[in-house]
């Protein structure tokens, strides 16, 4: 099977969870500043649509960081600024819900993986910054594996602190 077909597979499977945040992300955010994405996953986790909140939180985060990348001389007190305070605000409590099932939390990083291949970012053209694009991708992915390769650790650490582990 080709590559791009395999890369889709992860997101294929998680789709049915998914399938509300997924529609939602093509009408709706792509095209859109990556803040929108930041707002919606606020939203979703608010709703206790805590699985489509992972996944849009972190393509948000991707695109995010792609802006960031790709527009250096960004003002630090503007974007850099906000997307830090999302990052925090936003990301601080879903990654504590989220790091409770590092499976799931893995397979939707492979969703948005494969959701940003499939649907281009429309505000940080990847064909105007290709590297950009490579590079937070790449982090992503590095991410991801690390994370997965660290599912045990991950999960004595919670319990240590009192966190739940699904």
């Amino acid at each position: 099977m080709h590559r791009r077909h395999l890369a889709a597979l992860p997101f294929l499977a998680l789709a049915p969870r998914l399938g509300r945040a997924d529609a939602a992300l093509g009408a709706r955010l792509n095209g859109q500043h990556p803040s929108a994405y930041y707002r919606e996953a606020g939203r979703l986790f608010g709703a206790g649509q805590r699985e489509d909140a992972v996944f849009v939180f972190y393509l948000g985060q991707l695109r995010y960081r792609t802006h960031l990348v790709a527009r250096p001389d960004l003002p630090a007190d503007g974007d850099r600024a906000l997307f830090a305070a999302l990052t925090e605000s936003v990301g601080r409590p879903l990654n504590e819900w989220a790091f409770g099932d590092v499976p799931s939390l893995v397979r939707t990083m492979d969703a948005v993986l494969a959701h940003d291949e499939s649907q281009p970012d429309r505000f940080t053209l990847p064909a105007e910054f290709p590297d950009a694009h490579r590079g937070v991708r790449e982090g992503l992915a590095r991410f991801r594996d690390q994370v997965g390769a660290s599912a045990e650790s991950i999960r004595q650490q919670r319990a240590a602190r009192g966190l739940e582990n699904r």
